[in-house]
């Protein structure tokens, strides 16, 4: 094994271990048996709502288990961030996590980890080095960081490489909220190489592969568009009135909710800031308003982890407010039912999971008209989709669900529907024809001209 590693982070000695024997009239797609899906800088088996967890926690986790259902057996490698974790994990039959040990086992900023990269990327080929040659079909790297493993794990295995971006650095520096930090340059230089590198892109929606390709110079035709989907089993209608006792919410409460990370780029700030104008403008809701928050401190955030807490008493809305943790899904279903409206007033999104999921459940979404919600959420017809973050257009648009609750209930039924065409069965199985597309990329040594693959 040690013979086959032989490396270190200043020299590289490469060769081939890929090969595929062709079967004609098979599709490309059936000869991947095996998937390394690389999510460095945070777990899958982590709670969404927490630290560096969310969205793409999910995604990763949903369509592991939907590839696993396909036959597609599927390894994530993540970094160990506790010493009594053990070094694999099944995380249901055909997906398992590895934890491999990078760095101190502590969770780490984002900022600190690129300096771990070396340790991980050893760990990386040391699993792949206990077995045959070709173990692994293909990789797929979620996150600019795993992007730069997958890229030198790629040449070493002589893999395809497709890689998922979820955010940019360029889009996020664009759409800065205030009080931000930019992302740093190293981060946009890593992006350019990944994109370069990479034989596929996925990008969620159409605008993020518009943005891979105008901002990154990405060939048009290793980009491909794919939409992520929802769990429909977990996230589906039910009493609101139910969810609202189990929860301790009033029944005839106008309940507004934000779910996920408190950071600026997710602006909860915008929904406490619209409700203090609210009542400001009709003193008479505080008695029925309630303005519920789920998530935990992440990214910028930590910093100031009673924020929420300080900017409600600032406000003079401490009394309507209500925080709580990050919930399991099963709970988190339950906070969408009890709900008028789902609130995502974030400066970007890639997609927009939380207003799918609400959706899914019924309550339809006000969200800032950015990234992926434009496809998440359906204007008009499942939703609102709000310009801007200025309290006032905020408020105004919160106050129809609160005056108009025939068009409320028209929102809830366009809400389900919208929800119902994004299933994370789909998803994996446009995926597979994107790692398909790769392999045939890798087998001919070039491009595919004019593939781009949509939803």
């Amino acid at each position: 094994m040690a013979r086959r590693l032989g490396i270190s982070c200043g020299f590289w000695r490469l060769y081939p271990l890929w090969r595929w024997c062709q079967v004609p009239g098979v599709p490309v797609a059936r000869r991947i048996n095996r998937i390394a899906t690389i999510s460095m800088h945070t777990s899958p088996l982590d709670q969404p709502g927490t630290g560096d967890a969310g969205g793409m926690n999910v995604y990763i986790v949903e369509v592991a288990k939907r590839l696993a259902a396909l036959g597609v057996e599927i390894e994530i490698f993540t970094r160990q961030t506790a010493r009594d974790l053990p070094p694999a994990v099944e995380l249901t039959p055909g997906v398992t996590v590895r934890h491999v040990t990078a760095g101190p086992y502590e969770e780490l900023d984002k900022g600190d980890l690129p300096g771990q990269l070396c340790a991980f990327l050893h760990g990386v080929l040391r699993t792949e080095a206990m077995y045959d040659p070709g173990h692994y079909d293909l990789i797929h790297s979620h996150y600019w960081l795993s992007g730069q493993v997958g890229w030198l794990a790629k040449e070493r295995w002589g893999v395809p490489l497709v890689h998922t971006m979820h955010t940019m650095a360029k889009v996020k520096n664009y759409l800065l909220a205030e009080g931000d930090r930019p992302e740093p340059v190293a981060r946009v230089v890593g992006e350019e190489h990944v994109v370069e590198v990479a034989d596929r892109l996925v990008a969620n929606t159409d605008a993020e592969a518009r943005e891979l390709i105008d901002l990154y110079g990405a060939p048009a035709a290793r980009v491909a568009v794919v939409n992520p989907g929802v769990n429909l089993q977990v996230f589906q209608p039910a009493s609101k009135g139910a969810a609202r006792r189990r929860l301790g919410l009033p029944q005839d409460g106008h309940v507004m909710l934000f779910v996920g990370r408190i950071q600026p780029l997710k602006a909860p700030d915008v929904l406490l800031r619209a409700a203090a104008r609210m009542l400001a403008e009709d003193p008479s809701l505080r008695s029925r308003l309630v303005i519920a928050c789920v998530g935990g401190p992440s990214g910028n955030g930590l910093a100031r982890p009673s924020y929420l807490t300080d900017l409600a008493a600032q406000l003079g809305i401490s009394d309507v407010v209500r925080l709580a943790p990050p919930a399991p899904q099963e709970e988190l279903a339950d906070w969408y039912r009890a709900a008028d409206v789902t609130v995502v007033p974030s400066y970007n999104e890639s997609f927009g999971l939380v207003a799918l999921e609400s959706q899914a459940c019924g309550t339809p979404v006000a969200a800032a008209s950015v990234g992926g919600l434009r496809t998440a959420v359906r204007h008009g017809v499942s939703g609102l989709l709000v310009d801007g973050h200025e309290p006032p257009a905020w408020a105004a648009a919160l106050r129809r669900f609160v005056d108009l609750p025939g068009w409320r209930d028209a929102m809830a039924t366009g809400a389900r529907e919208h929800a119902a065409g994004f299933g994370w069965s789909a998803t994996a199985t446009r995926l597979m024809d994107v790692y398909g597309a790769a392999v045939a990329r890798r087998r001919t040594g070039g491009h595919h001209g004019g593939l781009l693959i949509t939803a």
